[in-house]
């Protein structure tokens, strides 16, 4: 049973508490970032760079053991299905090429930072929902016939990026006050801001622009609830805002297969409710049925794959 933080309702904070907590998240971002940026963002600086070599990479990451010794765990992991076991950086970096291994190395870091002081099956359930979202992006955008299927991939990556010091803010807070963890502001916009003072989206688009990644990255961290206010690349938000429709309405639905009885695997496709709510979809019913299928069946087709890889990156949860 859960223990609420507050002593009503604990999503509903006064404005001094949600000034309070994004005080401390704002703080947060600029006190727990600096392990994420120094590596990566050296290696960004290499990657975005057009004349550059992309061997040059192997650099800053070899200066990082953590950094190395998660890419190279990564690339022999089941998502990449390798048949030769890869066993140097500079292997790595010239098997990946540059945008698969920014999106490595931003992943594999990310990894490491979201895990600080957090339950491992919380870790867990965070890193499988991206990297699903990353698949499902590129996915789509292939479907979809968008050109820039990496940076689909990235962007699903990326997308909830906010949610880490939201996690680590509360995981603090259970500590102090010997609480159970709150519940019910999980991708939740306007809950979390009635509780935090700020939402993941907007301290998602903080931290993306910080680390100096490009705007349509930013646009899709920042937007990817709100797409009809993208900027940049609105098709590529839509695309992100698709998925996570998606994967939302799916694991509302699980629980009601899980009572009746029903396995995933047996289970009919469902029906996922249409994109309605939002003004600018550019699917129709019909259309956004056949999609749903689609990516119903690719979620069941890498569901394993991400679960077996997640449990050689941080260990099995259970």
């Amino acid at each position: 049973m859960t223990t609420d933080i507050s002593s009503a309702n604990p999503l509903t904070a006064s404005a001094d508490e949600q000034l309070r907590r994004k005080a401390r998240l704002e703080a947060i971002l600029e006190n727990g970032l600096p392990p994420f940026q120094h590596t990566v963002v050296q290696l960004m600086s290499v990657l975005n760079d057009p004349s550059a070599d992309v061997k040059k990479a192997a650099g800053p990451i070899s200066t990082d053991p953590t950094l190395s010794a998660q890419i190279l765990r990564m690339c022999n992991s089941p998502l990449f299905s390798r048949r030769s076991r890869v066993i140097t950086i500079e292997q790595a970096v010239g098997m990946l090429g540059t945008d698969r291994l920014r999106s490595l190395a931003m992943t594999s870091s990310l990894a490491g930072f979201a895990g600080q002081g957090l339950p491992k099956d919380q870790v867990a359930s965070f890193w499988q929902h991206s990297f699903l979202a990353a698949l499902l992006s590129k996915y789509l955008a292939e479907y979809n016939g968008y050109a820039e299927k990496e940076q689909a991939y990235i962007a699903g990556l990326l997308h909830d990026i906010g949610q880490v010091p939201q996690w680590m803010l509360a995981a603090e807070e259970v500590a102090r006050t010997k609480s159970a963890i709150v519940q019910g502001w999980l991708d939740n916009p306007g809950v979390e801001r009635s509780y935090f003072g700020i939402n993941h989206c907007d301290l998602g688009g903080l931290m993306a622009a910080s680390w100096g990644l490009l705007p349509s990255f930013v646009d899709v961290i920042h937007n990817h609830h709100q797409p009809s206010e993208a900027e940049h690349d609105p098709y590529l938000v839509e695309i992100v805002a698709a998925v996570e429709h998606f994967l939302l309405a799916k694991e509302e639905l699980a629980p009601a297969s899980a009572d009746a009885g029903v396995s995933s695997g047996d289970a009919p496709v469902p029906e996922i409710p249409a994109i309605t709510e939002r003004s600018h979809s550019p699917y129709d019913e019909e259309t956004w049925k056949n999609i749903s299928e689609h990516l119903y069946n690719e979620h069941n087709r890498v569901l394993p794959l991400v679960e077996e890889s997640l449990t050689s990156m941080i260990g099995s949860t259970r």
